[in-house]
């Protein structure tokens, strides 16, 4: 059975100043979102119709390298301090490669976390189909994604240097918008 080449992106992100290659072709605003599935906290599959309800929310996807480091994990956080400001009619995730469990034990740990946390471990079919697997790493870059009610794709940030934080302001207001 043959396997179709990715894209790969050189030098799109750099990690600790060095270049980076992202596996996948560039998402762009305004395309669907494409098929990948993630695994949930209770290692159930989640596809992109499961994170916008079957179209009726919309959906701000945190994607972070791993919330074992101190810049995801602030992250985070600072995401989840901040989703009082989403309208009801979105819904917020951390999407890393970290397994399920890791990813419990870290909300667990913070205490009341209201994200979601949903994992690319099993296939790496998110990272590859956002194109946001970091091939030298076997990572997911910093990225922030907002999905509207119809799988659009409304919002998309790649922090360049991974780790930086992403612009929490531009991606909230993003997620407010796409509810509507």
């Amino acid at each position: 059975m043959a396997t179709q080449a990715l894209e790969e992106r050189a030098g799109a992100v750099t990690f600790k100043g060095e270049p980076k290659t992202l596996v996948g072709r560039e998402l762009r605003v305004g395309e669907k979102l494409p098929a990948f599935t993630l695994t949930s906290g209770d290692l159930q599959p989640a596809t992109p119709q499961t994170i916008t309800d079957g179209g009726k929310r919309a959906a701000l996807l945190i994607v972070v390298p791993s919330l074992d480091t101190a810049v995801c994990s602030l992250e985070s956080k600072t995401f989840n301090t901040r989703i009082g400001e989403l309208p009801e009619g979105v819904s917020a995730y951390v999407v890393s490669r970290d397994l399920p469990f890791a990813m419990a034990r870290w909300a667990k740990e913070q205490g009341d976390v209201r994200l979601q946390m949903l994992s690319d471990y099993r296939d790496h079919s998110f990272g590859r189909a956002t194109g946001l697997e970091i091939k030298e790493l076997g990572l997911l870059a910093r990225a922030v994604l907002v999905v509207g009610k119809d799988g659009t794709v409304r919002y998309a940030q790649l922090v360049r240097e991974v780790t930086e934080q992403p612009n929490y302001d531009e991606a909230i207001a993003a997620a407010r918008s796409a509810a509507s």
